[in-house]
């Protein structure tokens, strides 16, 4: 995929930048060059490779330094909601504002 300088000054105007010829210009091929970045990752067979989870766990194991997840404080729903106009089923109820 690639662009031209119709496309540039249509993206230009819907972001309300004003762009002189030469911007416009090194826009395209800014634009350009990562589109063709992003093909070439595309190109590369990655079918039977595992995700990592975390990039550095390529070159050594490590250990992700989470926490336990875990609950730290009470369950204050019922005081929450007391001063709430309506409440169902543990639920704040809000007026529809989407039809």
């Amino acid at each position: 995929m690639s662009l031209d300088a119709s496309d540039i000054a249509r993206i230009a105007s819907l972001a309300r930048l004003q762009l002189a010829p030469d911007e416009s210009e090194r826009m395209l091929s800014q634009i350009n060059g990562f589109f063709d970045l992003v093909e070439r990752m595309r190109s590369v067979d990655t079918s039977g490779i595992e995700p990592l989870a975390h990039p550095v766990a390529a070159i050594e194991d490590i250990t992700l330094r989470l926490r336990d997840d875990v609950v730290s404080e009470p369950d204050n729903r019922e005081a929450n909601q007391k001063s709430a106009p309506a409440v169902e089923a543990g639920l704040f109820l809000v007026p529809k504002v989407i039809e």
